[in-house]
């Protein structure tokens, strides 16, 4: 007994190193443990990094045939563990995520973050927006996140729903050259789809992907986007809830797992400035299978940044 130790580190993404400083590293994790708190049903995303980081004890770091090489290793990976947020204090958590992210980008390296609810987005958003100024996004989401405000209240304006309103808004991306993936199902408003196309933004909803098949859809994506920075946000409700019941808003109708992941493997090329995967819910989850899918789709994420052949 006396040789065990009297101290343990807590468990990081993959077993990768802790750091705060992730100036030699050409990515770094970063758990934001946020959730706005105002969803009627489900709360508990603010817990979703911690889960992941231990459902990623699972993942292996090499994908052969998608990809034969360590990411982890090819980006010197380190955790940085979570922002000091706290959730439910929707303005305080905003400027700590910006500030968070910021500081990453500043050493360089890329940030590979989890959440954490869809409103994490538009910090980030904020931050990157300072370093590319020519900065799109692709958002792979059973939901497009882009409603109309229903009122002036701070959780009005900032929720889940108004993540890309305020982006648009806010004019932190090229919203003509940005788009949304998989939107599906029920929703609480009319008019969510064309509200989305007003603002500028690309909309290839859950019918038109399985009409065109997720390559003709790829093919689309290249041609539009190549040569610019890439933001890549990934909602894990895109999957269908079979693979992932975890998350704050499941929509049946979604994508299997490989379905998922043939989809981020297909974005190869493509220049990944900051992977952003979000809404998995703890309390909502099965044996822990959407966190270790999480885990999955952010190492399919690292794998696009970390890609040799680029």
């Amino acid at each position: 007994m006396s040789n065990l130790p009297s101290r343990v580190i807590p468990m990081s993404y993959m077993g990768v190193p802790f750091s705060q400083d992730p100036s030699g590293s050409r990515a770094a994790i970063l758990g934001i443990p946020f959730d706005c708190g105002t969803h009627p049903t489900r709360i508990g995303a603010r817990q979703g990094p911690d889960a992941i980081r231990v459902q990623s004890s699972l993942v292996r770091p090499y994908y052969p045939p998608d990809f034969d090489f360590n990411p982890l290793e090819l980006l010197n990976l380190v955790d940085c563990g979570n922002v000091a947020c706290v959730a439910g204090e929707v303005e305080s958590a905003l400027s700590m995520i910006e500030t968070a992210v910021s500081e990453i980008c500043q050493t360089g390296a890329v940030p590979v973050t989890m959440g954490g609810d869809g409103l994490v987005s538009l910090p980030q958003l904020r931050a990157l927006s300072k370093v590319h100024n020519d900065l799109v996004f692709i958002h792979i989401d059973a939901h497009t996140d882009t409603y109309p405000s229903s009122g002036s209240r701070t959780n009005d304006l900032y929720n889940t729903a108004t993540t890309f309103t305020r982006a648009a808004e806010e004019q932190l991306i090229d919203t003509t050259r940005s788009f949304h993936i998989g939107a599906r199902g029920t929703v609480t408003v009319p008019g969510v789809f064309d509200h989305t196309r007003k603002q500028g933004y690309q909309l290839i909803d859950g019918d038109t992907l399985n009409a065109r098949g997720i390559a003709d859809v790829l093919a689309e994506l290249h041609d539009q986007v190549a040569g610019r920075p890439v933001y890549l946000c990934f909602d894990m409700d895109f999957f269908d809830p079979s693979c992932a019941p975890g998350v704050c808003t499941p929509t049946f109708g979604g994508a299997s797992a490989r379905e998922g992941l043939t989809l981020i493997s297909g974005l190869r090329e493509l220049n990944i400035v900051a992977v952003d995967v979000n809404t998995v819910s703890p309390p909502h989850d099965v044996g822990g299978m959407t966190a270790f899918l999480a885990a999955t789709v952010m190492l399919y994420g690292l794998a696009l940044v970390a890609d040799p052949t680029r």
